[in-house]
């Protein structure tokens, strides 16, 4: 008997992947809100309830970050819908074989272990001035897993496409950018905590806190993140320079060309940040940049891999 052939997708597929953009794209929103969230304190506005606020549905009289944290559970209450539709679309748009539906069904399941962490932050109390291990090690894993979940909804809409590239493994070198990426995110998101919970007055005194043999293990810990971020950024522009030498895919040069950007920027923005002693804003921008940088290295590598196959 013959192999089966897949259908091809519908004509509407070209919808698809415009509304599954739009649902990477309100989803960086939400993360971004999220790191609002920890930033300000006001992970605990809705005290330890959850899905309620404060017992309520919707709270009476809220305090600020009563309303920051309130408009972050229903953004993500939104992406939790689009996400859905998301998932159903792919389902009736693409055979049961093509990867975008794979993808849909992997974009909802890190949709759903993220809304589970979220509510394990507010009922474990892992909020406000929290500064234990535990904490440090749930944002490390929710981090991970919003990685995931981006990447995840990247992959969906970059191969809904009509010239999607055919299915291959990732190429090597662009293989490590991924976990390197991920390590560096993780040393990131605990760097973030300490400047939250133990803000520096100056540059120096945080270099005296960090280097004290005193020091909370959040500020040793910190000291890391710039480290690791300057070799990965340097590893990520070496390896996209290299995906400039294939000239016969255009679609690759633009994302290599986008990592080298992207990369440059968030180390630009890394050092303001350092230097102006992370204020709030800085750290939104720090960590959007940093999404981008990670979908970006992601398309690469799916990208990277067809084209190597190839020549």
């Amino acid at each position: 008997m013959g192999t089966a052939v897949a259908s091809p997708p519908r004509t509407g597929a070209r919808h698809f992947t415009r509304y599954a953009w739009g649902v990477l794209a309100w989803n960086i929103l939400v993360v971004l809100w999220g790191a609002y969230v920890r930033a300000s304190g006001s992970g605990a506005g809705c005290g330890n309830h959850w899905p309620l606020c404060n017992g309520e549905v919707v709270p009476q009289a809220p305090q600020l970050k009563t309303i920051i944290e309130y408009t972050h559970r229903m953004m993500s209450g939104v992406a939790f819908f689009a996400t859905a539709g998301l998932l159903a679309w792919s389902i009736r748009e693409f055979p049961r074989a093509h990867r975008a539906q794979k993808w849909a069904v992997a974009s909802f399941a890190f949709l759903i272990a993220e809304a589970l962490l979220g509510a394990g932050l507010v009922l474990f109390q892992l909020v406000g001035s929290n500064s234990s291990a535990g904490r440090a090690l749930y944002l490390s894993l929710h981090l991970v897993n919003t990685l995931f979940l981006l990447a995840a909804l990247a992959l969906t809409a970059w191969l809904s496409r009509v010239d999607a590239p055919p299915p291959r493994g990732i190429a090597p070198l662009a293989a490590w950018t991924l976990p390197l990426a991920v390590l560096i995110g993780v040393s990131g998101a605990i760097a973030a905590l300490g400047d939250t919970l133990f803000p520096a007055a100056s540059l120096r005194q945080g270099i005296q806190q960090d280097l004290s043999a005193t020091a909370h293990f959040l500020l040793r810990l910190r000291v890391f993140h710039p480290a690791l971020a300057v070799l990965g950024g340097v590893f990520f522009a070496v390896t996209a320079a290299g995906m400039l030498r294939f000239r016969n895919s255009p679609q690759l040069r633009k994302i290599a060309l986008a990592v080298l950007l992207f990369t440059v920027m968030q180390l630009g923005a890394g050092a303001l940040n350092l230097a102006l002693l992370a204020p709030i804003w800085m750290q939104i921008v720090h960590l959007f940049l940093a999404e981008l940088v990670w979908i970006a290295l992601v398309l690469m590598a799916v990208e990277s891999a067809a084209v190597s196959a190839n020549n």
